[in-house]
């Protein structure tokens, strides 16, 4: 479990084939200070598990259903990564309950600088859409967000807007994004299950539930 408080930027040293999957090597000397073999580290939003270290580094196997469903899937030596450890249970929830099982990737459609912050507006796939609502919490590339703004519910094309402030731009990847980048979304937990258990109720008389 995570909050989607990024603790340092890292970076991929190395990127092998492993299978169907590869395996990842990360510089983060931070998270990499107390981990051991088996640890959760979240990657850009992905959740994945320490195999092997060193001193500023870890490896992580990423298997095919994680590449097809994130950004990990084009990842190369150099890429830039937001780093969080997994959450303890005795520290605070400074974001939002995030898992780190991304929903599918979105594609930032336009970025408009302000004196202070920066609103992105990120295009998603239909089937996310009903999953966020304005005001509500989402991560964005493993960075627990607000969203500020929604595409109406019967838009041709859907997105949601969110808005950075300096700290934000400063301390995770989103800062260097621009139009057309694909990022990875992970929508609220609750949301994802409201929209299950609806699928179940049975319908009453009259058609409606």
């Amino acid at each position: 479990m995570f909050t989607g408080i990024i603790e340092e930027q890292g970076t991929v040293t190395a990127v092998a084939p492993s299978g169907d999957g590869v395996r990842v090597t990360v510089r983060a000397p931070l998270a990499v200070s107390d981990a051991h073999q088996g640890d959760s580290i979240a990657i850009s939003g992905v959740c994945l598990t320490v195999v092997d270290q060193g001193s500023d580094w870890f490896t992580a196997d990423v298997m095919k259903q994680t590449l097809d469903m994130s950004t990990l899937g084009g990842v190369a030596t150099g890429t830039p990564v937001n780093v969080e450890r997994a959450m303890a249970a005795h520290g605070r929830l400074g974001g939002h309950i995030v898992q780190g099982h991304v929903d599918g990737t979105g594609e930032l459609l336009e970025v408009r600088p302000g004196e202070q912050w920066r609103v992105l507006r990120i295009g998603l796939p239909a089937s996310l859409a009903p999953l966020v609502v304005d005001k509500g919490s989402i991560t964005v590339d493993g960075v627990s967000l607000t969203v500020s703004a929604t595409s109406p519910a019967d838009a041709d094309a859907h997105w949601f807007e969110v808005s950075l402030i300096p700290e934000t731009l400063d301390v995770t990847t989103l800062g260097g994004r621009t139009a057309g980048d694909h990022v990875n979304l992970e929508t609220d937990i609750l949301a994802r299950h409201v929209q299950r258990l609806l699928a179940f109720t049975p319908l009453t008389e009259g058609g409606s539930r």
